[in-house]
């Protein structure tokens, strides 16, 4: 049940997921914001000059090294012919409420950008509605520029008696704005259960005190601290039914009911629990606020920052939340080896906070870039994941006929998905249009660490047609004059010619300053297979033996029978 979909996740569910087969649904899906949002890359620092008349080589450089990003995906939909298709869809879904309720809308909005949204919307939650459990839940994470129009759908979807709570995430700081509105700083998070039996552990949730946000009351109580620094208050020790003569003893001169046999008291006191204030006052008991359960987790959630730049889990993605509010919203809604779905995956958060919660999981992305950033990162994290079996991609290309398949259907796609093969980044921001002949880009760096290393550059090229020849290969060699590139990788989805392998070769060497695994020197222009990568049988070969780790940030690996953190 640990599986990885690429494709668009109305038509995953349909085809993939069963009735009734998942516990937790947790999506995230664009915000109909109207923006683009970029990934970012590692790319390497420009090289510092020392004196001022390197002025514009410094300048080049900067432009050269500055940091690249690609479009991960639009967050922009606009109403045409597929909007029209999916509006007739739900029509004919068979939930008359949710029909009725679309009509409604598009009578209110009209054929505009958030009509084609909410319509995108309410097709995907009718399907999750079908694969959810009786006993399952869903979370839709969205922000207030369509929060009150989705909950209005979802309420036809679900009915709105299952309605559970609009949980609000404080995501930032408030920050000074135009003089027309205050600041947003929160995004909305929608709750549902399917029925009135569905998990729910949120009762044993609780936020733990922390004294520099404790509230006044109850840092009017939690005043006092011990020698080592930690905070607690004073407790009573009296006990409330006063007629319980075993517990009537005269205890550091005072005689009262106690809570607690004479023995266990001499011992709190020995260890420091209990003490006197003052000679003849009543004992008191400690209570320490780092030993107490907290209070209860509302629908106001506060306590969990968003991913600053600095963050260490954080892997560049534009919209990645922490992992703090994913395994605190699965913990809520399900119990170990349950089933969470996430139809919009990203770079994968949530299945990484199923994994780490021991939960089984399913995720689905439209982008190649995501799932392939997802797959790096489930194994970085998860060492034991890198088993060949261990879980399970569908959709990506895993062998050649599925490679001309995606080539024919999407020649963009393709060229995506080959650059991931060698760990390239897509060149320029992915986006279509002209390339130069450069389809993806990485960095390999050489000659040691810090003021003795160098950074080089590698470009890559995508073909996925049928037909390639020599040209291609002395294109590929102006390209790396041009761009002062160390190596050029020549992907193709046909096998090479022989006087591409000739042209190839004569390219010569590109000579590495350190000698690596023995080999100090790496052909300039390298021809690989579509075939060859799938099967593991080529490689291309250059002096970062990480292939491409200056590239993408690696995730945090996770220990081994690691406790959750402690969130609550």
């Amino acid at each position: 049940m640990k599986k990885l979909y690429y494709g668009d996740n109305l038509q995953v569910l349909r085809d993939y997921v069963k009735d009734e087969s998942v516990d937790l649904i947790y999506l995230d899906p664009p915000f109909n914001s109207k923006r683009d949002y970029n990934l970012l890359f590692k790319t390497p620092k420009p090289p510092k000059q020392s004196d001022g008349k390197a002025a514009l080589k410094v300048e080049e450089s900067q432009a050269q090294y500055a940091d690249a990003s690609i479009t991960a995906f639009e967050d922009t939909w606009h109403w045409g012919q597929q909007a029209e298709d999916e509006f007739r869809e739900i029509l004919k879904c068979g939930n008359t409420d949710v029909a009725e309720l679309i009509q409604a809308l598009r009578a209110f909005l009209k054929e505009n950008d958030m009509m084609a949204y909410l319509t995108m919307m309410g097709n995907r939650l009718l399907e999750l509605h079908r694969v959810l459990k009786p006993t399952g839940s869903l979370y839709l994470h969205c922000d207030p520029t369509a929060s009150h129009y989705l909950k209005i759908v979802l309420d036809g979807v679900f009915g709105k008696e299952y309605f559970r709570n609009e949980i609000i995430w404080q995501r930032t700081i408030a920050k000074s704005h135009a003089f027309i509105r205050l600041p947003s700083n929160h995004d909305v998070i929608l709750f549902y259960q399917k029925t009135n039996e569905a998990i729910w552990n949120g009762n044993a949730l609780a936020i733990r005190y922390d004294e520099k946000t404790l509230d006044e009351k109850t840092s009017s109580k939690y005043k006092y601290r011990d020698e080592s620094g930690r905070l607690y208050r004073l407790d009573n020790l009296i006990n409330p039914n006063h007629n319980r003569p075993n517990l009537t003893y005269e205890f550091l001169g005072v005689k009262r009911v106690w809570r607690w046999t004479k023995e266990r008291m001499q011992k709190a006191f020995e260890d420091g629990i209990v003490v006197q204030t003052k000679p003849g006052t009543v004992p008191q008991m400690k209570r320490y606020i780092d030993e107490q359960e907290g209070r209860a987790l509302g629908d106001l959630w506060v306590d969990i920052n968003p991913l600053n730049s600095q963050a260490a889990e954080r892997l560049g993605y534009p919209t990645q939340k922490p992992l703090a509010l994913l395994e605190r919203i699965i913990s809520a809604s399900s119990n170990e080896g349950d089933v969470v779905l996430d139809p919009f995956c990203g770079c994968g958060t949530a299945v990484h906070a199923a994994e780490k919660l021991k939960r089984q999981w399913i995720g689905i992305d439209i982008t190649h870039l995501a799932v392939s950033l997802i797959e790096k990162r489930m194994k970085e994290a998860f060492p034991y994941l890198a088993n060949k079996d261990a879980f399970e991609i569908i959709g990506t290309p895993q062998d050649l006929g599925a490679a001309r398949d995606l080539a024919e259907r999407d020649k963009h796609q393709f060229q995506l998905w080959a650059c991931t093969l060698v760990g390239a980044q897509p060149y320029k921001g992915g986006k279509k249009g002209a390339d130069g002949g450069i389809d993806g880009m990485l960095w390999i760096e050489v000659g040691g660490t810090g003021k003795s290393s160098q950074t080089e550059k590698v470009i890559v090229q995508v073909k996925g047609g049928v037909h390639v020849n020599r040209a291609n290969i002395a294109t590929l060699k102006g390209d790396i004059d041009r761009e002062k590139a160390a190596i050029g990788l020549f992907i193709t989805l046909a096998e090479p010619t022989q006087p591409m392998k000739t042209e190839a070769a004569a390219a010569g060497h590109w000579e590495s300053p350190v000698a690596f695994g023995g080999q100090q020197d790496f052909p300039r222009v390298q021809i690989l297979t579509i075939e060859g990568l799938l099967s593991g049988k080529e490689r291309p070969q250059f002096p970062d033996l990480s292939r491409g780790e200056q590239t993408f940030k690696k995730a945090k690996t996770e220990k081994k029978n690691q406790k959750q953190a402690d969130l609550f």
